[in-house]
């Protein structure tokens, strides 16, 4: 019989179940028969690929950067473990990434949709909220059954965030993504445009920082009772104090608020997932962040939530959400990684993977 690659044999701690196992891979799939002349791949753990929920791939600061520029994001991911990518929103036409199997799996949603300068130049497809619905159209056929739109973002004229859309405007676009087949998440930073978006039947938010359990509780709620996904991307709030101090001379009611959404953050998120709403790790990788950082995200995320639940939001859970296996179970996907130490323990050890298995082959 020929084999795809040699065949690999892991002896290490299988996560989530944490039980010892003798773990074999081959042609692409997990196996717990025992295989002769397998490679062995050190390591003490092991658990299933890690997730970016949120990840911008062939995006920079000034916009779409070229292939190789692109592929490095790709690379960058895949060397910190991160095997699955929901790209949330990027202008670059990743598709052929598709037809390299040395790269990581991509989730897209489109184009971000915004309003024309309501958001970062040269992102976004732009669009006047009459034409909202029809840019959704141009977005679901591009993505991965995922739409993004920006929520809310400062309003010149008002001197604050703001939203971009008006609820029924969202609620209509909302309704003709999921007729479509496509779920719709949003950029939200503000305590109103959150509010109404989940009102409108969003399925997921991005950031979230607005989801104050004081004057938001119901929103909290419904988004638990609805099962809608919250990506708080820990890592990129860290910016909120300098974009405050940035605004603060021209714009000082947007830099008060963007404080007080920083200082309140962990509450915020803590509030959300004590009321039962899914929380996932995802980075913002790309745009201002560099990409491979999934790993310090998930460590960021146990500031108000277990080891455990941040291991989850960053691999097998976020991997049933996304419609990927999300175990490492006789004839599953070997998209793993390995580990020298329990991240249970310690999630910093995640920024260090031993190795990489992408696909049944080692690649890191």
């Amino acid at each position: 019989m020929t084999r795809l690659h040699r065949p690999l044999h892991l002896s290490a701690v299988v996560l989530p179940e944490g039980e010892r196992r003798e773990l074999y891979v081959v042609d692409g799939h997990v196996t717990y028969e025992p295989v002769r002349d397998a490679e062995r791949v050190e390591g003490a753990y092991v658990m299933p690929g890690l997730v970016d929920a949120h990840c911008h791939v062939g995006l920079e600061s000034t916009g779409a950067v070229p292939d190789d520029v692109a592929e490095q994001h790709a690379l960058a991911e895949r060397a910190a473990g991160a095997l699955l990518l929901r790209d949330a929103g990027s202008p670059a036409d990743t598709r052929w990434m598709d037809e390299r199997d040395d790269l990581p799996r991509i989730v897209r949603a489109g184009r971000h949709i915004a309003r024309p300068k309501r958001y970062l130049r040269n992102y976004a497809d732009e669009v006047e909220p009459d034409a909202l619905v029809e840019a959704v159209e141009r977005q679901a056929a591009r993505g991965d059954g995922w739409v993004k739109l920006v929520g809310d973002w400062i309003d010149r004229e008002v001197g604050d965030l703001a939203p971009l859309w008006p609820l029924e405007v969202a609620r209509s676009a909302i309704a003709r993504a999921h007729a479509l087949g496509c779920r719709v998440t949003a950029h939200v930073f503000g305590e109103q445009a959150v509010a109404e978006l989940v009102e409108a039947g969003i399925d997921g938010i991005e950031h979230g920082t607005g989801l104050d359990p004081t004057t938001n509780a119901a929103t909290i709620a419904l988004m638990a009772e609805r099962q809608v996904a919250l990506v708080p991307t820990m890592i990129q709030l860290e910016n909120f104090p300098g974009f405050a101090d940035a605004a603060e001379a021209k714009f000082p009611a947007y830099a008060r608020r963007m404080r007080r959404l920083y200082e309140r953050r962990h509450a915020t998120f803590g509030a959300a997932l004590d009321a039962g709403v899914p929380i996932y790790a995802g980075t913002d990788a790309g745009g201002y962040l560099p990409h491979g950082i999934v790993g310090r995200e998930m460590a960021a995320l146990s500031s108000f939530m277990s080891a455990e639940q941040a291991l989850g939001a960053g691999s097998w859970r976020a991997r049933a959400w996304l419609g990927h296996p999300d175990t490492l179970a006789e004839g599953a996907p070997a998209d793993l990684v390995l580990l020298d130490a329990d991240p249970r323990a310690d999630l910093r050890v995640l920024s260090t993977p031993a190795a990489v298995v992408l696909r049944g082959r080692r690649v890191a």
